[in-house]
């Protein structure tokens, strides 16, 4: 259904995404009871700076006691919203950085996004189609004709798709596995393509007072260094077909 005037999933594909969801919520729910008895009402998915500053200022303490019930909540908050789409990483990013600092929150944050754009991956396989041919049937043709044309150095352009904004993240972990790009190619450009993106939102995370809004993160320079190493990524793909 491409004209996506209605919910394009069938009975099937609502109750495999309800099934998934409910093994998040309750492997969630038991995280949270892990947790020492306390006032846990600044709890919430971070939205704005200020969010993630209540966050930082309560979980510091939690976070020294109680460091591997924060890692797997968090870790697993994470890849909740990605499989799911909910919007909100990018200040999840920063908070990693100004809970853990600029090396753990880079590795905390860079190995949730792969994994949580691989679970997103493997539930598009099984119910995405439908819903990507309904949200995004103009992008999705695109990425289809793209990746036909590079399979020899496909890996080379996911990776120059995750340094740069040329596509939407999520569009990418739900389009992927519908044109057929091998999940080692999707893992692997990922892991390596979400660190630079990942370095600029953790290193926020450590300035956090600085910060004046998330618009700050992504300037000039920041967008075209992105480009920059996008496209040094890309180029063996060009020249390869520049030599044929």
């Amino acid at each position: 259904m491409e004209g996506g005037r209605s919910l394009p999933l069938s009975r099937r594909d609502l109750a495999a995404a309800a099934a998934v969801f409910a093994i998040f919520g309750v492997g969630l729910a038991g995280l949270y009871l892990s947790m020492p008895a306390s006032d846990y009402s600044f709890l919430k998915l971070p939205r704005t700076l200020e969010d993630i500053r209540i966050l930082r200022d309560n979980l510091e303490s939690y976070t020294n006691d109680y460091t591997v019930q924060v890692l797997i909540c968090y870790f697993t908050v994470y890849i909740f919203m990605q499989t799911f789409m909910i919007p909100g990483t990018v200040f999840m990013s920063i908070l990693a950085g100004a809970l853990f600092g600029v090396v753990g929150g880079m590795v905390l944050v860079i190995l949730a996004a792969t994994a949580g754009a691989s679970s997103c991956y493997f539930l598009s396989k099984i119910i995405g189609r439908p819903l990507v041919f309904s949200l995004w049937p103009d992008k999705l043709s695109f990425f289809q004709a793209q990746v036909a044309k590079r399979r020899e150095k496909l890996l080379n352009y996911i990776l120059f798709l995750r340094v740069t904004p040329t596509l939407p993240n999520t569009f990418i972990n739900m389009a992927s596995p519908i044109v057929d790009v091998p999940y080692p190619i999707f893992f692997l450009a990922t892991l390596i393509g979400l660190i630079p993106a990942a370095y600029v939102t953790v290193r926020a995370g450590t300035a956090l007072g600085e910060l004046k809004s998330v618009a700050d993160l992504y300037d000039f320079q920041s967008i075209a260094t992105l480009f920059f190493i996008g496209i040094v990524t890309v180029t063996p793909t060009l020249i390869s077909k520049g030599q044929k």
